[in-house]
């Protein structure tokens, strides 16, 4: 069972504020370990602009038929993760110490990876899984906070429900676009089909043409061409279609 802490009587509160008054919003009744609180902050800070950059990077990278209203979402939070980077970076300063911008160790000090990703389903998986590690890492600092700092706390609660917020978004947009591919996949291999099979159709009448005309010679002679190209011209030979469109290939093959 929890025990009450006593409350401090008004001329304590009046002496308390007094002393150490350069310490600004530290005051002596702060509990929590300062140095590592900063530290944490710092982290933290690492993250969020490690996610803003990635962000950004997708939005501008975002490529195919789905992927306007997912590369605006990539810049909405690449907004909210700058807001929580400027909150973190405030409570740093209000709590004595320095924020940490140096690119140098920005990745180092980083919960989450800088990971680019290619396709744009590979982009929100990293994404989602850079929130993941976010949602863990606020959650676990919460914990370890408990009472001793409340007003980091409460700010490190107010980014964690955004993030999972964005961690919920992202599952729904992987799963759609995912979707998507593969509803547009049979068609797709429909259509490469469909081009292989002609090919191999026209090449193989190709092939067939120019055997024909070459039962002496591994390759028909230029006199022959020549003749068969002044009939057709003049109309005296005229094959069907598909026959004429094969010569004319095995004739451009042969030269």
């Amino acid at each position: 069972m929890k025990t009450k802490a006593a409350l401090a009587d008004v001329k304590t509160l009046r002496a308390r504020a007094r002393k150490d008054i350069e310490g600004g919003a530290v005051t002596a009744g702060y509990s929590a370990d300062r140095t590592q609180v900063l530290k944490l902050l710092n982290a933290a800070l690492a993250t969020e602009i490690v996610c803003v950059l990635r962000y950004r990077r997708h939005h501008f990278m975002a490529r195919g038929i789905d992927a306007k209203s997912t590369a605006d979402e990539f810049l909405v939070h690449s907004n909210e993760e700058q807001g929580h980077a400027d909150q973190i970076a405030e409570r740093i300063v209000q709590l004595g110490g320095e924020p940490d911008f140096s690119p140098d160790s920005l990745t180092a000090r980083s919960h989450a990876e800088y990971v680019p990703g290619v396709s744009l389903v590979e982009m929100i998986k990293e994404d989602l899984v850079a929130e993941r590690i976010a949602i863990d890492s606020y959650r676990e600092m919460i914990q370890y906070l408990a009472d001793q700092d409340p007003t980091t706390s409460h700010m490190l609660r107010a980014i964690l429900a955004v993030e999972e917020e964005h961690a919920d978004k992202q599952t729904i947009e992987m799963i759609d676009v995912a979707m998507a591919d593969i509803r547009r996949a049979p068609r797709l291999m429909t259509e490469r089909t469909l081009m292989i099979t002609s090919r191999s159709r026209s090449n193989s009448r190709a092939r067939t043409a120019f055997t024909r005309r070459s039962s002496c010679s591994p390759r028909p002679s230029r006199t022959w061409r020549n003749r068969k190209i002044k009939q057709t011209r003049a109309g005296y030979w005229r094959p069907a279609p598909a026959r004429r469109a094969a010569l004319l290939r095995a004739i451009q093959w042969a030269r």
